[in-house]
């Protein structure tokens, strides 16, 4: 029974690391083009393009920090962790999610840093979690596509509609979740558990809690931003209407589930929508998008990839015999 949990732990990574780098490379190979290359170092090796590059690498810790601490504080009611646990967790999580759209699949990397018990639970932060994030990206986008709806022409006249209505669904989830969480969590561990014995627990979000949640997913929205204008600054003078084309894009793509081989071209057409009177030529839009991807997701996939590779997988919802408990 060991040797046969070790096998199938090996494959899982193995299953894993190619699908995550099969993706990578097949979004990088349909991404640089000679064209965009040529294009991409003539601006990155000037000092101005090596100094907003290496400011927005240096803001990548900053911004998965974060990330590993809201992670840690919304799950302490349930089990608390310590940081460095969190933040593998976190790693993990990014490296796991690039084989399904939405990245779906990222809770199932995160929830094995916690007690099988638990797992179920945590899953469920794992996604109330992400609500408070994408709040903070709706309320600015909202506020930016209210500020320039005449960047929607008559043929795109219906997304603006599309997009709040389904900006405004998402905040009702959160307050939903927020008010009844204690309903869910209950409701999702009884019927993914194997077993009905589960321990009694009320979580609760205090005041406190809701602030630091929504200050962090704020702060951490402010580092996705200060990322893309450094990324943008490569290729072209930052003006407002940069400013409020930026705060549309992360609005648009991230109500939107994308599909990994399907990203880049996704991508580019809804920058070359809100961007379409900035300044910013096409390719410059594609070459910033595609190097905000890079940094935020195909690094910290590398980290959490090494990390994967030195877990022992075991996806049980219930504690098993003489199991250590992380």
């Amino acid at each position: 029974m060991e040797r046969r949990k070790k096998i199938l732990s090996l494959f899982i990574k193995l299953i894993v690391g190619i699908g995550s780098f099969a993706i990578i490379y097949l979004r990088l190979k349909s991404e640089f083009t000679a064209e965009k290359l040529t294009i991409l170092s003539e601006a990155s090796f000037s000092i101005k393009g090596i100094f907003s590059f290496v400011l927005c690498l240096l803001l990548l810790p900053i911004n998965w920090g974060l990330e590993a601490l809201k992670w840690q504080l919304i799950t302490a009611p349930l089990q608390k962790i310590s940081y460095r646990l969190a933040s593998w967790s976190v790693y993990s999580g990014v490296c796991l999610g690039n084989l399904a759209p939405g990245r779906a699949t990222e809770f199932v990397a995160k929830i094995i840093f916690f007690k099988p018990e638990n797992r179920a639970k945590i899953s469920v932060l794992h996604f109330v979690g992400g609500l408070f994030q994408l709040s903070i990206t709706i309320i600015a986008g909202l506020l930016a596509m209210l500020y320039s709806l005449n960047r929607f022409g008559d043929e795109s006249a219906w997304m603006p509609y599309l997009i709040g209505g389904v900006g405004l669904l998402a905040l009702t989830a959160l307050v939903f979740c927020i008010g009844n969480l204690n309903f869910i969590l209950d409701l999702v561990a009884r019927k993914i558990s194997k077993t009905n014995q589960l321990e009694a627990l009320s979580y609760t979000f205090s005041h406190r809690l809701i602030v630091q949640l929504f200050g962090f997913s704020a702060l951490r929205y402010s580092v996705f931003f200060v990322q893309m204008l450094l990324l943008i600054s490569i290729f072209h003078p930052i003006n407002f209407s940069l400013c409020i084309g930026i705060s549309l894009y992360f609005l648009i793509t991230t109500l939107i589930p994308m599909i990994s081989v399907l990203e880049a071209p996704i991508r580019a057409a809804i920058a070359l929508l809100v961007f379409k009177d900035s300044g910013l030529t096409n390719t410059a839009l594609a070459l910033c998008a595609t190097l905000m991807w890079i940094v935020n997701i195909i690094l910290p996939s590398i980290l959490g990839y090494i990390i994967l590779v030195q877990q022992n997988f075991n996806f049980s919802l219930s504690r098993q015999k003489n199991e250590p408990v992380i």
